[in-house]
């Protein structure tokens, strides 16, 4: 286990809640977190899949540096029964990263439900909002934090099939901007990563497939999809103090993605 003690990236006495971290990017943001010496709260839907992790990060830390809290996002109530949860084992929150998101609906906007939009905004924009508020108090007592809420390169560029994810994924950055502001002064940071398309679940039709993935990955400039530990490095930045200036802003993480489309 490595002494990350008294560097720019030393995590320890810091605790951390993860949404989304049964998998993906939630899980390799979780388990970098303790790497680096944090506490984490193991969070989604299943608690069965997040206890799993949790056990995986206790077993390579070699201490009870986790464990799990099943979590629905919409629903307001398990949000505050997450921090509550939090708090009782490791005490006020330190960094909170808002990974877990939802697109349900996929094609051309004009046949996505009022259903599905209150959904995408519920989850993806509001929960966000509202677990932000619910660590913040805590934050600011403790003298700083760091909430970090995983956008998308969705909220730079139009989708002809996941228009609503984009424009919740763009309401996140604005989003982390007011927090940053409302917030700084406490020195609490709020930021966002955005990245490209992660070899994940989430975004499995992209890539389980050889020969989409070929065709997509032609058109990233390093020729390949992201891993989830490719956004996890920057999540352990933006929570330690290497990134201790950094705020309300946003990093792209996407293999060259964005500025490749210059090419097309």
């Amino acid at each position: 286990m490595a002494d990350h003690t008294g560097t720019l990236f030393d995590l320890s006495g810091k605790s951390a809640i993860v949404t989304g971290a049964s998998r993906g990017i939630g899980e390799a943001i979780a388990k970098r977190l303790a790497q680096h010496g944090a506490n984490v709260t193991v969070s989604s839907r299943k608690l069965d899949a997040c206890e799993e992790v949790a056990k995986e990060i206790n077993d390579a830390e070699g201490r009870d540096a986790a464990f799990a809290v099943a979590c629905n996002i919409s629903h307001t109530e398990e949000l505050a029964k997450l921090v509550s949860a939090h708090e009782d084992r490791f005490g006020k929150a330190d960094i909170l990263i808002c990974n877990a998101a939802v697109n349900p609906a996929y094609g051309p906007t004009k046949d996505i439900t009022d259903e599905e939009i209150d959904k995408i905004f519920n989850c993806n924009i509001k929960a966000n909002h509202k677990l932000s508020h619910l660590v913040l108090p805590g934050m600011e007592e403790k003298g700083g934090g760091a909430i970090v809420i995983i956008s998308s390169i969705s909220a730079f560029v139009g989708n002809k099939g996941i228009g609503f994810y984009g424009v919740s994924k763009a309401a996140d950055l604005q989003v982390a901007r007011n927090l940053a502001v409302e917030f700084g002064p406490s020195n609490v940071r709020i930021n966002c990563i955005c990245p490209g398309i992660v070899k994940t679940y989430f975004a499995e039709a992209l890539w389980k497939d050889p020969k989409v993935e070929a065709m997509v990955t032609k058109q990233i400039p390093m020729r390949r999809f992201g891993l989830p530990d490719d956004i996890a490095g920057a999540a352990v930045f933006l929570a330690s103090d290497a990134g201790g200036w950094m705020n309300g802003q946003h990093i792209t993480i996407d293999g060259g993605t964005l500025i490749g489309m210059g090419g097309m």
